[in-house]
């Protein structure tokens, strides 16, 4: 009988440090209520359905700088603008306070969150058909206070729904009062203050391990030199003043680890690196300080081997014995293995399954570890590809954003999951050091051929490299270089001083600045950046730098093109929806680009993608009747650059001689507006366009929204779509769309 296929789940627990350090606004002043709310809904009720299924083992990470926030509000030590907003007396709210109230106290996937609970749901349709100003002019106190309510109790899991008082709130749904909110304020605290115990009680009885990370979630590679951005990407243009503390690596790991062994009651083993970002120069640091294992993503293996992972068509690794094995690193303080993630599996969890039915996504996600056994039994019975020990599957993920648009915080999901393995003979669920325990890492990466990079692409660009990033970079080197100034100001005398720098030396205010993510509370995390580095001068008696006063960019909402920003899963429902298609790729095509664009057909163009399907979305002109003023069909075509596919012209008529509409495509998706109907075909071995089954979902209402499935397409992960849009009448050209490019897609 062959070895089990063993598979490590490491869920991934941060916040960044929201707490203000403006003194003047009191103690315990949080700018943002993500700690909070998360608490009530991601961590504790995670932990508690895995309980449910001893057989199953998995590791947890949770960030120092998330416990230190947990443990202010279970304290009752913490208070944010939301929670002092439910805790006020609705008579006495101003009109300010209420425009806020309207504004963000329906922050949340309203599909998941609001829909669900119909007073919620009747006051957020309000705010979307009446708008803004008609609910400030029109809603009573009990409006604003029912808001207040359910903001927090939608933030609640599902799984505490059962207890007596939360169920009687769930049950009444209306006429709440501030009592109410005081005694839901209660019931988050309590939640809350169970995280930590639960955690360090399972971790005892064996069935679950945790991890940490440096202190405030920092760059370590970045730390020790912002030029190791240039090792994935050697164009990158850097800060203008180049940070070299590695000096600081130490700190943040000895924090960390004395963190833990506090509230565990025992030293932590494995290390989550902050974004999983690693290089040669951080090693000697994390193995010094005792820890014995690290994770990082299959891309970094793969630059390090210098080996490209490659898949099949329904996602599989092609070569599983490079991925799921333990690495060792050798460092002058002693070995540390290394796990590497498969970044597709962690994807489908993190991004995609949530837009699946839960027990199909979770047949599937057992399919495909079902298969990498198949694989690898049967490479056991060659001598030439037996392994000399069984195989490691990480799969490795943030534990608390995701849930938010899964069904019920995604507890369907995650029961079909685990009955599902707990019933499984050839699959079975440890924590990591519960297999290197048994199988240590053989296999060697030699250190210096780690590669420096993250789990974003294997580089370190979401962090460093355009002008905004860079610039918060040469902000923060100003600060440091101005702490070094001062060698009497130790930790012991002034933490401040400290505990502000290591605040700002966090990822997340460089995940926000500049290009690749942006939400509607960018201008909050600027200006906590810049408090946290206005503290390091105050608590030095040094002048605050006057450009500390101003945003290190502006933060108003972009109206121009756009790349993908992330995984979407839109409801293609011909309804469009802003929070289905916020990370969606967009090109503006008519009504933004000056005069010669005002007559377009078409004013914007949203594309995106998951695991499961290709996504467009079409924003006519208002009023234009398919048939009449606009054309009745759309054909969208594309080709796959660098693969050798057979291609042919557009089967259209009329189609002028410029490029892109007279490349050579190999993909047709033909798309009648009027018979809402939908087709696709294939360029075949002999060149000739051929019908393909095509399972894609088209709804066209306010906006045309198509979904594509990747499987009617067999295309292989990481390839290039190159795709035009052209309009047309009994297959007659009209127009295209963009002008003069395509649309670029990579799949994933």
């Amino acid at each position: 009988m062959s070895d089990p296929l063993y598979v490590a789940f490491i869920w991934h627990q941060h916040q960044p440090l929201y707490k203000s350090r403006n003194s003047e606004e009191g103690v315990g002043q949080y700018r943002l209520p993500w700690v909070r709310l998360h608490g009530t809904k991601d961590y504790l009720d995670l932990v508690l359905l895995l309980e449910k299924y001893p057989k199953l083992h998995q590791t947890v990470n949770l960030v120092p700088s998330l416990i230190l926030q947990l443990e202010d509000y279970a304290a009752g030590e913490a208070i944010d603008p939301y929670l002092a907003l439910a805790l006020t007396p609705e008579q006495q709210f101003q009109e300010k306070q209420k425009q806020f109230i309207i504004e963000r106290f329906f922050d949340g996937y309203h599909r998941t969150l609001i829909d669900p609970h119909p007073r919620y749901a009747q006051l957020y349709q309000q705010k979307q058909e009446e708008g803004k100003t008609w609910c400030l002019e029109n809603w009573t106190l009990q409006d604003y206070s029912d808001l207040l309510a359910w903001h927090n109790l939608a933030w609640i899991d599902p799984l505490f729904w059962e207890d007596p008082e939360i169920a009687s709130w769930l049950e009444r749904g209306k006429n709440f009062t501030l009592s109410d909110r005081q005694r839901i304020f209660s019931k988050q605290r309590q939640i809350i203050a169970k995280i930590l115990p639960q955690h360090r009680l399972m971790q005892e009885n064996g069935q679950l391990e945790i991890t940490t990370t440096p202190y405030t979630h920092p760059i370590l590679p970045l730390l020790a030199d912002t030029n190791s951005g240039r090792v994935a990407k050697p164009e990158m243009e850097l800060p203008d003043r180049r940070f070299q503390w590695s000096e600081d690596i130490p700190h943040h790991l000895k924090k960390a680890w004395d963190m833990y062994l506090e509230r565990f009651g025992q030293a932590p083993r494995g290390l989550w690196p902050s974004e999983q970002s690693v290089s040669p120069e951080i090693l000697p640091y994390i193995a010094k300080e005792g820890f014995k294992w690290i994770v990082s993503d299959e891309a970094v293996l793969g630059w390090s081997l210098k080996h490209f992972f490659h898949r099949d068509e329904v996602g599989n690794v092609l070569e599983p014995e490079l991925l799921y094995r333990p690495y060792r690193l050798k460092t002058p303080h002693g070995d540390l293995a290394i796990v590497f993630r498969d970044h597709r599996l962690s994807d489908l969890i993190g991004f995609t399954y949530a837009g699946v039915e839960p027990k199909q996504a979770a047949a599937d996600l057992i399919g495909h570890l079902e298969s990498i056994h198949r694989t690898y039994k049967k490479q056991q019975t060659h001598p030439e590809t037996a392994s000399s020990q069984p195989w490691l599957v990480t799969i490795a993920l943030d534990g608390e954003n995701c849930w938010e648009y899964y069904q019920k915080d995604g507890l369907p999901f995650l029961e079909a999951l685990y009955a599902g393995l707990s019933q499984e003979q050839h699959i079975k669920l440890v924590t990591v050091s519960e297999f290197l325990n048994k199988y240590p890492a053989k296999a060697e990466i030699p250190t210096a051929d780690l590669h420096s990079g993250s789990w974003v692409d294997g580089s370190f660009t979401t962090w460093i490299g355009d002008r905004a990033k860079n610039k918060a970079w040469d902000l923060l080197t100003e600060a440091r270089a101005t702490l070094a100034k001062h060698p009497e100001a130790t930790e012991a005398n002034n933490p401040e001083a400290w505990e502000a720098l290591y605040a700002a030396e966090g990822s997340d205010w460089f995940w926000w600045f500049g290009e690749g993510h942006s939400s509607s509370q960018d201008a909050i995390f600027d200006r906590l950046f810049r408090e946290h580095l206005s503290a390091i001068y105050r608590a030095l008696n040094e002048p605050v730098p006057p450009k500390l006063n101003q945003p290190i960019e502006e933060h108003a909402i972009s109206k121009t093109d756009r790349q993908p920003e992330g995984f979407i899963h839109p409801v293609i429902d011909g309804i469009p929806d802003k929070q289905d298609w916020e990370r969606a790729g967009r090109i503006e095509v008519g009504g933004s680009r000056g005069t010669m664009h005002q007559a377009s057909l078409v004013q914007r163009i949203f594309y995106g993608f998951d695991h499961l399907n290709l996504y467009f979305r079409f924003d006519f002109t208002t009023g234009v009747t398919p048939g009449q003023d606009l054309p009745e069909e759309l054909h969208l075509f594309w080709y796959y650059p660098g693969i050798k596919l057979p291609i042919n012209i557009a089967p259209i008529e009329g189609i002028p001689d410029r490029s892109p509409v007279n490349h050579y495509f190999h993909h047709h998706l033909t798309v009648n507006l009027v018979s809402r109907s939908i087709w696709l075909e294939e360029v075949g071995t002999d060149f000739n366009w051929y019908a393909r089954v095509c399972r894609g979902l088209m709804a066209f209402d306010r906006c045309l929204e198509i979904a594509i499935p990747w499987a009617d397409l067999k295309v292989e992960p990481d390839y290039c779509l190159e795709i035009v849009a052209i309009l047309a009448t009994d297959g007659n050209f009209h127009s295209n769309l963009p002008d003069q490019r395509t649309i670029s897609v990579i799949v994933p």
